[in-house]
């Protein structure tokens, strides 16, 4: 078993989202996509680049938190191999 790690935002980034200029336009695209179901690296490709230490300033500033997610083989994949 393994974690991804995704992001939420929290109460300060849905203030931040009705002001673009607080937080720069592309921390504000970011918060934009973190729903707390896309991973970091579907992030990083939806916005074209890595995210990983955006995500993680935001994170420290309060804009983000992590959401963990534990994932497991798929059952098809498990009984592919039996």
């Amino acid at each position: 078993m393994g974690s991804i790690r995704r992001y939420a935002k929290t109460a300060m980034a849905w203030e931040a989202l009705s002001r673009p200029d607080a937080v720069g336009r592309e921390a504000h695209t970011l918060l934009l996509m973190a729903n707390g179901r896309r991973s970091e690296e579907e992030l990083s490709l939806l916005l074209g680049a890595d995210v990983s230490e955006l995500a993680y300033g935001l994170m420290e500033k309060g804009y983000l938190q992590k959401t963990g997610a534990l994932f497991q083989p798929e059952d098809d994949d498990a009984h592919a191999s039996a």
